[in-house]
């Protein structure tokens, strides 16, 4: 085997010129050799330079698991943990052209802990390779790897049998191995599955036809991906997400972004999507100068030739071609995240440049990828892939991903911790979102404050269960009530009696418990009552939520902090007793978590402090909102 002639690295990358340009993905699961066969196209195709090649030397003899042999998965698994444990945790990129084309190569991870990276490398892949071992035959994770793959928009599949060698290059394994992958991937949508025998390691049928198989007609990957069609869409439309509203001095002022669809020339009116407000292009400005049209993939500074109310997160289309709204939809989402999916939990959405609160309504099905059956579930786990409703607190530009890659997918961050917890591709808008409007009413809330002669509010206790909430609630509603104020309590344990009698205490039910509570809260501040709730409430985002939907100017926040030890000695239900003899699975303090505030307005220890006291103070209080 002879090492490659020196290139320069304008051979090495030539990312510029007549050549187009194809992005592709390997994936598949664990050790199935998707690294090595990158390494290979590499190392076949010319694509290393002198002290590449010797680093690559190096690298085998340290790090390889191929004896005596140059491992040619080295030449992608950049970091040191994957080369201690043998695989692939990040996405890697990798750069190489030959005479008839460019490309783009994203190495994914196999390892099922890391499919939240597959997903990232698929976004902008226009071919897959799908690599199977053939010893080992289809396995979850390369269902699960082609599934993703097909919601991705991926429409041409090699399906790259692997190891071919270690099955002496058997026919009838490569044949069983294909007719599986074929049955599985029917329902997919794939326009082309490419089966193909090969041996990333030895290098058969990758840049040039096998001896060993002789039985197989078909191209070589090379030659494969050399040919395949690369269809890009041409939009007429124009999408332009507002990164960035550029005012660099005072007489200038522009809305900077990528031209994720169509074009757009000096002299288009264009329509910010969200208000409806229109302005003609005045000037395109590049780093280059000035430019009379941007197209799909250019950066760009657009000025206007008057000013309208335009911000980041906007979205700016032509005035004939208006793209659609919607705060409700129906999508696929793929959990990425420890931590489970819970319907009613708040998260941020981001879309283009869009952010926008959102929850899960609803939770048609998840997909068993193994089957792609549909199952019923309630709450998502990692690695779940489900099709589910979403609403946003606001409507976002959007398109379904199959037409839009840009408006049709999203994240979803998690608002406590900032993690992103999921992706998603949009399916369609609810329609009744658009047919649902705000009633306009003459008598509003300040007008029954003003009759009530006192703001209405709400008072949110939160503790362990014995804490002491209850108690402290129905002491302070006597109080105002002696006062002439009006109040109302929802208690936890009466709530439950009617309005949540439906819901249990998983960690779903108790979102969604507190979801209603909070709506009815605002509900009832919104007719000018003072509202007592009494509810253990033990996660900080549903506390949250309900702060953001009821207005952190409208909320009081009582944590009564009586400790674990005191609130198990009065465990007047029963319930404590119960938890410890296993009785009661999901009892908070004892097998559930509670998340204490950590900025509540007030703190309270009934421990410590009499009822009465607690009631001066929370009156007080109250009487400075």
């Amino acid at each position: 085997m002879s090492a490659p002639t020196e290139l320069s690295m304008a051979d090495v990358l030539p990312l510029h010129g007549s050549q187009d340009l194809l992005r592709f993905i390997t994936c598949g699961s664990v050790d199935d050799g998707k690294s090595t066969l990158i390494g290979r196209l590499l190392w076949d195709s010319q694509q290393l330079l002198e002290d590449q090649v010797q680093a690559l030397r190096d690298d085998s003899k340290k790090h390889g698991t191929q004896g005596k042999e140059i491992d040619f998965a080295l030449l992608v698994d950049g970091l040191a943990a994957e080369r201690e444990q043998g695989i692939t945790i990040d996405v890697a990129y990798r750069f190489f052209a030959t005479a008839r084309r460019k490309f783009i190569v994203a190495d994914t991870p196999g390892h099922e802990q890391y499919t939240r990276n597959m997903v990232t490398g698929a976004s902008t892949a226009d071919v897959a390779i799908v690599l199977v071992d053939a010893s080992v035959g289809l396995l979850t994770q390369t269902r699960r790897h082609a599934f993703l793959v097909s919601l991705m928009g991926i429409r041409h599949v090699v399906l790259a049998i692997n190891k071919m060698d270690q099955m002496g290059f058997s026919e009838g394994t490569f044949r069983r191995i294909e007719a599986a992958f074929t049955a599985f991937a029917g329902a997919l949508g794939f326009e082309s599955i490419t089966a193909m025998p090969i041996s990333a390691l030895k290098g058969d049928n990758i840049t040039q036809p096998s001896p060993q198989t002789p039985w197989y007609q078909g191209p070589t990957l090379m030659a494969y991906l050399e040919s395949v069609p690369v269809k890009k869409a041409v939009s007429e439309r124009l999408v332009f997400p507002v990164q960035w509203v550029n005012r660099p001095y005072a007489l200038f002022r522009g809305f900077s972004g990528t031209v994720a669809e169509g074009s757009v020339k000096v002299g288009d009116e264009v329509r910010v999507t969200a208000s409806g407000e229109t302005a003609l292009v005045s000037d395109i400005v590049t780093m280059d100068g000035s430019w009379a049209q941007a197209s799909a993939g250019d950066a760009v500074t657009l000025c206007l030739d008057r000013p309208i109310g335009v911000s980041r997160g906007d979205v700016l289309a032509l005035s004939r071609l208006p793209l659609e709204m919607s705060d409700q939809f129906e999508a696929t989402v793929v959990w990425m995240h420890a931590d489970e999916g819970l319907i009613g939990r708040q998260y941020d959405l981001k879309t283009s440049t869009q952010w926008t609160p959102v929850s899960i309504t609803e939770i048609k099905h998840r997909v068993a990828v193994d089957t792609l059956a549909h199952e019923a579930c309630r709450s998502l786990q990692l690695n779940d892939i489900a099709v589910c409703k979403l609403a946003t607190t606001r409507p976002v530009v959007f398109d379904a991903y199959e037409r839009s890659k840009t408006l049709g997918s999203f994240i979803l961050v998690d608002r406590e911790s900032q993690s992103t917890v999921a992706a998603g591709m949009m399916g369609h808008g609810l329609r009744r979102a658009q047919n649902v409007h705000r009633q306009a009413l003459t008598v509003a809330r300040h007008d029954r404050e003003r009759l009530n002669a006192h703001k209405g509010r709400v008072v949110w206790f939160t503790g362990l269960s014995g804490s002491g909430k209850s108690t402290l609630a129905n002491a302070l509603e006597v109080a105002l009530h002696a006062q002439g104020v009006r109040t109302y309590t929802l208690d936890g344990d009466n709530v439950r009696q009617g309005l949540n009698r439906d819901l249990g205490f998983t960690p779903a039910d108790r979102v969604e418990n507190i979801r209603r509570i909070a709506e009815v809260a605002r509900l009832m501040m919104d007719a000018g009552l003072v509202v007592l709730t009494a509810f253990i409430s033990p996660y900080k985002r549903e506390r949250a939520m309900a702060r953001d939907l009821i207005g952190a100017e409208n909320l009081v926040e009582v944590y009564v902090n009586t400790p674990l030890a005191v609130c198990e000695q009065r465990d007047v239900k029963g319930l404590y007793q119960k938890a410890r003899e296993g009785k009661i699975p999901n009892m908070t303090g004892v097998n559930s978590p509670y998340e204490a505030p950590e900025s509540a307005d007030v703190t309270l220890d009934t421990s410590t402090i009499s009822v009465a006291e607690s009631v001066k103070l929370l009156s007080k209080r109250l009487m400075h909102c």
